[in-house]
């Protein structure tokens, strides 16, 4: 079904830092032609259910340009409503960052992160992910060379990747026309130690084996380890 790379390939990956000049910290990031623009602003202030704590937190909202796609899709604020995939995703990247970070040491603090997503050929949540963890490792290193934080929230990286089966082969890094094709497909997110932090798995048109998915995880949690040397010499350029 490939041509241009092997089933457990990843696609290139290329993360330019500074995207924006407007928020604290940015990314863009790209996994072959899935392109995603993430940025991070800082609120000094928490909802009311946290205020007094003594502890911050990290939200994201992720958002597609309507000609982002092949056939444009109207944007959600038309419609009056986020979709339920859009709340998942969303859901998903902030669970991801809080999951490596200890927000009493945020201070009462909110790092707000921004996915848009601006090409989708596949994996764009995974992609987000990966952007929103640069972004936000920047901003934080930003505050703390400032003196706005004493000690450093985050412990870990993050990384995630989608793989899938195809005709009972495993994929790695699944494109738009592959994703629409496979039997069963997964999203992986893998702290820097390789430890979970989450696993999405479906068995869409057929179940998924147990040496299928120790295979799946296999080749995703190394890909992650990979991917994770990639994100770190983006911030040190």
């Amino acid at each position: 079904m490939r041509k241009s790379r092997k089933a457990i390939e990843l696609r290139p990956i290329v993360i330019t830092t500074d995207y924006m000049t407007s928020p604290l910290a940015s990314c863009l990031i790209e996994h072959g032609n899935t392109k995603v623009i993430c940025c991070v602003s800082l609120e000094e202030s928490v909802p009311r259910w946290l205020r007094g704590k003594g502890k911050g937190w990290i939200t994201s909202e992720y958002a597609m340009l309507p000609t982002a796609t092949h056939t444009r899709t109207d944007r959600e604020s038309i419609k009056g409503k986020l979709s339920g995939r859009t709340q998942e995703i969303q859901r998903l990247i902030g669970r991801s960052i809080r999951n490596v970070c200890k927000l009493d040491l945020l201070g009462e603090r909110v790092l707000k992160i921004d996915c848009d997503v601006i090409s989708a050929d596949g994996g764009t949540r995974t992609a987000s992910i990966n952007g929103a963890w640069v972004a936000t490792r920047i901003a934080l290193n930003k505050l703390i060379d400032k003196g706005h934080l004493k000690n450093d929230p985050m412990k870990f990286g993050v990384s995630a990747i989608s793989c899938g089966l195809i005709n009972n082969r495993v994929f790695l890094d699944l494109d738009y026309n592959e994703d629409s094709n496979a039997d069963a497909d997964a999203n992986f997110v893998f702290n820097s130690q390789g430890k979970i932090i989450e696993i999405q798995c479906t068995g869409e048109e057929q179940p998924i084996t147990s040496s299928q998915f120790s295979e799946m995880f296999k080749v995703s949690k190394e890909s992650c380890l990979n991917i994770f040397k990639t994100q770190l010499a983006a911030i040190k350029e």
